[in-house]
């Protein structure tokens, strides 16, 4: 039999022609329900007497998924999503600086593993907000940013504060979204919560305009239906009827407003038993601790008990502080350096190659790397030019250490390595204290500041970093009481997150002390939160290392260019803002110098008694920090 392709193409136009006007009926048919959403508002009522406002919504997500706090500023823009939370017994925490509401936020996020939230005004409030987005992104640290907006009608058109919030946020977050009427408030925030705490955590942003969130008759007032009018007239009322009602259409149907499941990598047990392999045979290893490891599900304290179940010689950096408690037989906190360069073998248990690590280059090239981390561009950073993974496994690093431990039980680690590097650190901090006691040119020694601050805090203090030089001495001098007992900014390192930061801390763990370390420079940041610390009823104390400049950068631009522009401050009186906001105040110079300790004492019964403290530590040079790089 012969095969015409004449007669094949004959068949299917025939077959298509028909239904050429159906299909063209159905395009367009679906493309005006893409736009005005007629049959959905025709098959779902919209309840034109309801006084419900999308901001209860919102409410009822944030409570179903276990929000305690809420940070703000307060705008026009997002009342309903205030006014409903403090309804559902979520407690509103105002500040005085938008940024201050995200930093806050990130605190709770860290310190309690669940979402943390902030919400602030459109265009300026949001735009307030990126420095501590971008560094909640840079610290995988899972948090929900919801913004107010102009009308969706309105965009582009001259409404006030009303900018493309989109596009800033966009490169900061791991998702975004507009929402554009009611009905997809929940589902929207269900699935921008998920996204935050799976995988690689970090900051989400969710947009809500203005119409969304106020309910249906104040809606449609500000729409502005005319009555009566021409034809043009009346098919504008008839767009702009529409528009309200696809806002609102199927509204208060119910809808599911619990979590859905995060997503979390896991080691394989391929990946767990190669790891161990190597491990076994190590002769002189080492484990780099990066904040990673603190993330959820696996608690802090099975961390800790397998790490001391390995036995191996562990370096703590930025959220792993303080992991092992103030004193343990395995960590070591100085000369890094010197170790990694020693080590055969070398796990990097979420901590990154980047600038912290010299790109890789600390790490010594002959040993045996094992490196976990969630993220993929974050476990093979600058491996193409410094180092090799010998093992690179993309997982969770806390369960990864877990099970590694599990499989090798404990290790029986040469003593004599573990000795020469405990030797190492008692001679370091030898040298520190013997260094504490040198007078300075003028006030106070910054070292003597920071040793009394150390034997004066409780096992029950909460560590917050906030500056450059003296923070910088105060790594080295400070020890962290427990685990989650330190926050610092993390990779960014951003000045500014104290106020925020102290005050997410607070909240979060009310019976602890918690202590801001500031420096003069990072201080003018966030001093109004004391404001803040007095309306909340959140005391904290504040230890200020004011050598009346941004002394991190004099001490490299000094040396090179001949000259201090720029980095000079005033010894200025601290002590006397903090009183301004509520607070109470001391300057601690070489008058007093002999009553540090008692000054001290007291800043922390005053603290615990419900007053913020500052103490204005007036600090004069060391070369203790000589050479150290600020980029």
């Amino acid at each position: 039999m012969g095969f015409s392709w004449c007669c094949l193409q004959d068949a299917l136009l025939n077959t298509v022609y028909p239904l050429l006007p159906i299909a063209i009926v159905g395009i367009i048919l679906w493309l005006i329900e893409r736009k005005f959403h007629v049959f959905y508002i025709l098959s779902h009522k919209v309840d034109t007497s309801s006084e419900r406002h999308g901001g209860e919504i919102v409410g009822q997500v944030l409570k179903d998924h276990n929000v305690k706090f809420l940070f703000c500023l307060s705008g026009g823009h997002i009342s309903p999503i205030l006014v409903a939370a403090e309804n559902q017994k979520i407690r509103v925490i105002d500040v005085r600086d938008e940024v201050a509401a995200v930093f806050a936020a990130d605190a709770v996020a860290r310190l309690s593993g669940n979402i943390g939230v902030a919400t602030v005004t459109a265009g300026p409030g949001l735009t307030n907000t990126v420095t501590a987005v971008k560094n909640a992104q840079m610290a995988e640290s899972p948090v929900l940013l919801m913004g107010g907006a102009a009308a969706s009608i309105l965009k582009g058109r001259g409404a006030l504060q009303d900018i493309d919030q989109m596009s800033l946020f966009k490169p900061l977050c791991k998702f975004t979204a507009t929402v554009t009427c009611v009905r997809d408030i929940a589902p929207t925030l269900r699935q921008a919560i998920k996204v935050a705490q799976s995988g690689t955590p970090g900051p989400v942003f969710v947009e809500f305009p203005i119409d969304v969130l106020y309910n249906y008759k104040l809606v449609m007032r500000e729409v502005g239906v005319k009555q009566g009018g021409g034809f043009m007239q009346k098919i504008v009322n008839s767009y702009l009827q529409n528009y309200v009602n696809n806002i609102f259409s199927g509204a208060w149907e119910s809808r599911d407003t619990t979590p859905l499941p995060v997503d979390i990598p896991m080691p394989s047990l391929e990946q767990v038993n190669t790891a161990a392999a190597i491990l076994s045979k190590a002769k002189t290893p080492v484990i780099v601790i990066g904040s990673q490891t603190l993330l959820p599900p696996t608690p802090a304290d099975q961390i800790r008990q397998s790490l001391e179940a390995l036995g191996v010689p562990c370096y703590l950096g930025g959220m792993s502080r303080g992991l092992l408690g103030k004193n343990s037989d395995i960590q070591c906190r100085q000369k890094r350096g010197e170790c990694l360069k020693e080590a055969d073998t070398i796990i990097l248990l979420g901590s990154v190659c980047d600038f912290r690590l010299s790109y890789g280059r600390s790490l010594n090239r002959k040993a045996k790397i094992i490196a976990v981390n969630r993220d993929k561009g974050q476990l093979w950073r600058n491996s193409d030019m410094f180092w090799k993974p010998t093992v690179a496994v993309q997982a969770d690093a806390g369960t990864f250490i877990v099970e590694l431990q599990k499989r090798l039980g404990k290790l029986h680690v040469d003593t004599e390595w573990v000795n020469k590097l405990k030797q190492r650190d008692a001679e370091k901090e030898v040298a520190n204290r013997k260094k504490s006691e040198e007078e300075t040119d003028k006030h106070l020694n910054p070292l003597k500041i920071l040793q009394t601050l150390e034997e004066e805090a409780s096992d029950n203090t909460l560590m917050v970093a906030d500056g450059g030089d003296f923070v910088g001495t105060a790594a080295y001098i400070l020890r962290p009481r427990g685990p989650l007992l330190w926050l610092d900014p993390g990779a960014f390192g951003t000045l500014g997150v104290g106020g925020g930061f102290a005050l997410g801390a607070k909240l979060c763990r009310p019976d602890c002390d918690v202590v801001i370390i500031y420096g003069d420079g990072s201080l003018g940041y966030s001093v109004a939160e004391f404001d803040t610390f007095t309306r909340h009823k959140t005391p904290v104390v504040a230890v200020v290392g004011n050598d009346a400049g941004w002394t991190q950068i004099s001490r490299e631009q000094v040396p090179m260019f001949g000259s201090n522009v720029a980095c000079g401050l005033e010894y200025s009186s601290y002590e006397l803002v903090a009183k301004g906001y509520g607070g109470d105040g001391l300057k601690i110079d070489r008058s007093n110098q002999s009553e540090m300790r008692e000054i001290f004492k007291k800043a922390f019964a005053d603290s615990r008694n419900g007053k913020s403290i500052l103490l204005n530590c007036l600090i004069g040079k060391t070369n203790f920090r000589e050479g150290s790089i600020s980029v």
